[in-house]
């Protein structure tokens, strides 16, 4: 008897001890790698870093995960309870596992032959995503199972709660109940109500499938039986739940329409932040970034690039249709593609948008064309530019042929389009949700259609008025900056950047050509030049030695050269050394005799700078570029005065700002400002500036820049009716075209070309390529500020003088000025009564006796033009009067 009780004993251990062994072995097994979830106790989901304007605007956002966290007293009641009611609605009586819904899941799943139902709790799924992959296995739910329940002895329900409704996914990018509520309707999430928060609660459990975008229907009814629930759970009334449903929900995403307004500003920024503090902390780290950025001002730069752009293009000629829809069902695919795209971003005044020609109508000479299903017209004015056809710009870059423009369009024409009016501006297309029916019924059928309002066909809308436009083949860029704090407050690196990211203001080196001269004659200012200096433009020969050959290096096994310290790699001694000679030109091919400083400037003599320069000397020349913030390479040779070597856009802005702030370099500022996720100061950036050039000097070449304005090649900047400074540039071959140009408060600089350096065409100059944006965008950007003088610094002075000889004016003097110059450099004679000045009374340089530094012959055509545009108008001047009656002005001629 005894030995049968200690065997049934036996039995009965190892019946409960096995399994109790074994569950204890998997416990084991199942929990030694699980992750610690202390983690959870400091909150750090990825958060999007964001980038702010000057006014604090969000121009540009970086993520990997697009979350905005919310605390959990700004989510309202009644979205706390859907998703209870979705979820898990016993969320606040059980201990992280709901044991019943686990059977109904094991049996449905069991039934199904496959896994069909999770039964997870919401503490579940917190450890789930926190803390484990999204695979459906047994060890995995295991583990979610203990997760869960150490969660819910470390964490209260608020704080789950918290967790849960900021870290899952939404579906369309959206991280988090605060990124849910601004991506399906444009709103923060305690402005929620009912029904919206229904249709959020719904869509955890299959993001995708549920998605109001891609499958509506399915997201009405998944929207009702979260209602549904609801009401069975006791969260809501009968009368609550039948106003949900019968509810018209209008998906309006939020768009921020300065978002990415200036995309290679934005760009230069990330960069930046990214180097320093890497990629993690960019993407991940919800960093705060602010910015110089002036939204206004970057708004109008991006119009004025696009307008000088399409302007060139206009100029170079039509080019033709992008492709030709020769079958209907063709033309029908891509107006419905196109339709598409008008859902997200409707039709906008100046706005570009491709189009399908549908008929030509010769006598009333209007081009009829459909932007999608939308009918539009192009009157004559508005493509008459097109009877200029060139069809293949790369063979013929200065134009093509005149043709009659009505011919070159044929149905089927998928041509570029610019939106000039629309007559009757459709409402903003909404996706609409189709009101959810209160009959208990969770079919489809009865669910009834998107209930809109009464709206009139896109077809049978009034014809919208377009112009024709074609796609950019030249870039352009520009950057403007406050000269006083260096904030850069607008930049545009190139036509596109969807096209592009290649930033062509600081990435890009391009010749200046004679936007470089200020510098040439910064350094005469600032030695024992004024700008009354006489110099005689006339020929001049420079001679350079070429070497026939050189000894050719000795190279090692790997191809390195054997470097031998007695080798001189020059001529052969008995050979003699070749030379040529060069001549630089004007544009205009004349030499004008004797020029003062300001003419000389002013119309942009070649010979005339490189004298000077040629006396000044080209070391001192560059180490005024260097002063001014220029940075690359320069030429050590004189056609350093005719802006041989290539500079960055940022880098002759920063000069020319230099001028503007008196002498005081300031450097280019970005950010001022960046923020971690706690408000933590990470980075705050202030102006830092040196005097670089003296504020006489400086304000001497801020008034002969003036002079470039009034009276020279920067004269399209005469339509700000403002003071302003400038200086076009122009490279060999027309392969650049610049406009470096200053008020006394903004500075900007703008850059015109090929990415392949092609010639841009004839004519296509400084003035007239560059200068147009130039012009334009200031006009935008100054349009609230007063216009202002140039300040006048100490120790500066104005005189009457004779603008011809240099000399003091006398009292017969016909064309007198008032010219500036530093205090103790006016000039002490006084000009003869004859018109022609005596050889000795002033200072005059000429062409020396001895060859000096001669520039590559590649620089013998760097001319200016001043006369392949149109003719600037006349400057209306008044009469000249004494010192002793009028007051000394800063803007030179009067």
């Amino acid at each position: 008897m005894q030995r049968r009780k200690k065997i049934i004993l036996y039995i009965l251990g190892i019946f409960i001890g096995a399994p109790l062994i074994l569950a204890l072995a998997s416990y084991f097994i199942f929990t030694r790698n699980l992750p610690h979830i202390e983690d959870l106790d400091e909150y750090r989901p990825n958060l999007i870093t964001k980038v702010y304007s000057r006014d604090g605007s969000v121009i540009g956002e970086f993520y990997i995960e697009r979350r905005m966290v919310v605390p959990l007293r700004k989510v309202p009641d009644h979205l706390l309870k859907a998703f209870l009611a979705a979820e898990d609605a016993k969320f606040f009586k059980h201990k992280g596992i709901d044991y019943l819904s686990i059977v109904r899941a094991f049996y449905k799943n069991m039934s199904a032959g496959k896994i069909v139902q999770g039964g997870s709790t919401i503490t579940q799924q917190v450890a789930k995503s926190f803390f484990l992959s999204p695979e459906r296995r047994v060890a995995r739910k295991v583990k979610e199972a203990i997760l869960a329940y150490r969660i819910e002895k470390r964490l209260s329900k608020e704080d789950i709660l918290y967790l849960y409704l900021n870290q899952i996914y939404f579906g369309n990018g959206a991280y988090g109940i605060q990124a849910a509520a601004v991506t399906y309707y444009g709103k923060n999430v305690e402005e929620l109500d009912i029904a919206e928060s229904a249709l959020l609660a719904g869509l955890p459990k299959a993001p995708s499938k549920y998605s109001p975008y891609q499958n509506p229907k399915l997201a009405r009814k998944r929207q009702r039986f979260v209602i549904q629930r609801m009401i069975e759970e006791g969260y809501i009334t009968r009368s609550q739940a039948d106003d949900a449903l019968n509810r018209n929900l209008i998906l309006k995403p939020k768009r921020n329409k300065n978002l990415w307004v200036g995309p290679y500003f934005t760009e230069h920024v990330r960069r930046y932040v990214e180097k320093k503090y890497g990629k993690d902390l960019l993407y991940k780290g919800g960093l705060h970034i602010f910015t110089t950025l002036d939204i206004n001002m970057q708004i109008a730069a991006n119009e004025a690039v696009d307008y000088g752009l399409r302007g060139y293009e206009r100029r170079r000629g039509y080019r033709g249709p992008i492709f030709t829809l020769t079958e209907e069902k063709d033309i029908e695919i891509f107006s419905k593609e196109m339709d598409r795209k008008l859902l997200k971003n409707p039709l906008k005044l100046n706005g570009v948008y491709r189009g399908v020609v549908t008929s030509v109508d010769p006598r009333r000479k209007v081009i009829h064309v459909n932007v999608g299903s939308r009918k539009g017209k192009i009157k004559y004015r508005n493509f008459a530019w097109s009877k200029l056809y060139n069809p293949n710009p790369k063979l013929d870059p200065d134009g093509g042929k005149i043709i009659d423009p009505l011919t070159i369009f044929n149905p089927g024409d998928v041509i570029d389009v610019k939106v000039r009016y629309i007559p009757e501006p459709p409402e903003p297309v909404e996706h609409r949700i189709a009101t959810i029916q209160g009959d208990g019924n969770d079919s489809e059928e009865g669910t009834g259609e998107d209930q809109k309002p009464k709206e009139i066909p896109i077809k049978d809308l009034p014809p919208i008025y377009l112009r024709l436009v074609q796609e950019p083949l030249a870039e352009a860029a520009l950057v403007a900056m406050d000269p006083s704090t260096g904030y850069v407050k607008a930049l545009v690196g190139g036509s596109s950047f969807k096209k592009t990211q290649f930033n062509r203001v600081v990435q890009a080196k391009r010749q200046p050509g004679s936007a470089f001269k200020p510098v040439t004659y910064l350094t005469a200012l600032d030695g024992k030049y004024t700008p009354a200096t006489i110099v005689v433009d006339s020929p001049i020969v420079f001679e350079e030695v070429v070497q026939k050959k050189e000894v050719k290096p000795e190279l090692d096994e790997n191809g390195v050269e054997i470097v031998d310290p007695n080798a001189t790699k020059l001529l052969a001694e008995e050979e003699e050394p070749e030379t040529w000679d060069w001549t630089p030109r004007n544009f205009e091919k004349k030499f004008h005799g004797p020029t003062t400083i300001r003419q000389a400037l002013a119309k942009s003599r070649n010979v005339v700078t490189i004298k000077v320069l040629r006396d000044v000397g080209v070391k001192k020349a560059i180490e005024t570029a260097r002063k001014l913030g220029i940075e690359s390479p320069l030429a050590s040779d004189l056609s350093l005065a005719l802006g041989s070597s290539a500079v960055t856009l940022m880098e002759m802005t920063r000069a020319f700002s230099t001028i503007a702030n008196l002498g005081v370099r300031t450097e280019p500022i970005y950010i001022t400002k960046v923020l971690d996720r706690y408000g933590n100061v990470l980075e705050e950036n202030t102006p830092v500036s040196v005097e670089a050039i003296s504020p006489q000097t400086a304000y001497l070449m801020s008034n002969l820049l003036q002079g470039v304005v009034e009276n020279g090649t920067g004269w399209r900047a005469r339509a700000l009716k403002r003071p302003a400074a400038g200086k076009t540039g122009t490279t060999n071959n027309l392969n650049d075209a610049w406009f470096m140009g200053y008020v006394p408060n903004l500075v900007a600089g703008v850059w015109f070309g090929h990415d392949n350096e092609k010639p841009l065409g004839k004519n296509e100059t400084g003035s007239k390529a560059a200068a147009p944006i130039w012009v334009k965008f200031m006009k935008k950007a100054l349009e609230d500020v007063p216009p202002e003088n140039f300040p006048i610094p100490d120790g500066v002075e104005f005189v009457r003088i004779d603008k011809e000889t240099g000399l003091l004016a006398n009292s017969s003097t016909k064309e007198a000025v008032f010219e500036v110059f530093k205090v103790g450099t006016t000039p002490t004679k006084v000009s003869p009564r004859i018109d022609a000045p005596g050889g000795d009374d002033f200072f005059m340089i000429d062409a020396g006796e001895s060859p000096q530094e001669a520039p590559s012959k590649f620089y013998e055509d760097d001319l200016e033009d001043t006369s392949a545009d149109e003719e600037a108008p006349p400057l209306q001047l008044p009469s000249v009067k004494t010192p002793a009656e009028t007051a000394p002005l800063p803007q030179g001629t009067l």
